[in-house]
This record gives structure tokens, sequence and C-alpha cells, in this order.
């Protein structure tokens, strides 16, 4: 059973940075593609970023390229989501999951709890 926890979030002015942190435990980490998403209050959760088990690919959505950067450290067995740049809109809570197919059917099996970002204007 693969366990992630997120940290990392917090309250920053529109602009600001964050760097959140997903930790994983139970499983072999650097077999799985890993991903962030993030849900608004009163929205559907979407997909934030996803990378590669290697880390040598990644993809984001359109709201996020250019400001976000996610990167894995497997000798850590940590997956990182660098925030720069950030806009109210990007408030949410953000969640990490992991899944050994989620690159290819984008079917993620283990999910954080979450950790709640809230950007100030």
């Amino acid at each position: 059973q693969v366990q992630l926890v997120e940290s990392g979030g917090g309250l920053v002015q529109a602009g600001g940075s964050l760097r959140l942190s997903c930790a994983a435990s139970g499983g072999t980490f650097s077999r799985y593609a890993m991903g962030w998403f993030r849900q608004a209050p009163g929205k559907e959760r979407e997909t934030v970023a996803a990378i590669t088990w290697s880390g040598s690919s990644t993809v984001y959505a359109d709201s996020v390229k250019g400001r976000f950067t996610i990167s894995r450290d497997n000798a850590k067995n940590t997956v990182y989501l660098q925030m720069n740049s950030l806009k109210p809109e990007d408030t949410a809570v953000y969640y990490c999951a992991s899944g050994a197919l989620a690159w290819v059917t984008g079917k993620y099996d283990y999910w954080g709890q979450g950790t709640k970002v809230t950007v100030s204007s």
C-alpha cells in the first residue's frame, strides 16, 4: 500500500512562490508515474502536472505552463511542484497521486490527503 503525504502549502501573495512536496512510502516509488492535481472550491479536480517514473518526461496544464515545474527525486521517494508567479486563481487544495500505468492510462491508484494553497491578490 502506497502512502503519499503532501506538504508545503500555505498562504502567499500573488506573484510569490511555493514549493510543494509529496513524500511516498510503502511502495516502489521509482516505478510509478506521479501527478499533481488541484481542486478549487466549487470546481472539479484538474490535472496540474505529471511526470514519468524516470523523470524524463513531464506534462503541464496550459494554465500553469511556464510557471510551475514538476520534478522528482527517486532516492528520496519525493515528488515536487515548484510554483512561481502564483495567481489568485491557483488557490486550491493540491493533491499528489501515483500510478504504475498512470502515464499511459491516466489512472492513478494512490492519492495523498492534499495541501491547501491560498494566493491572495
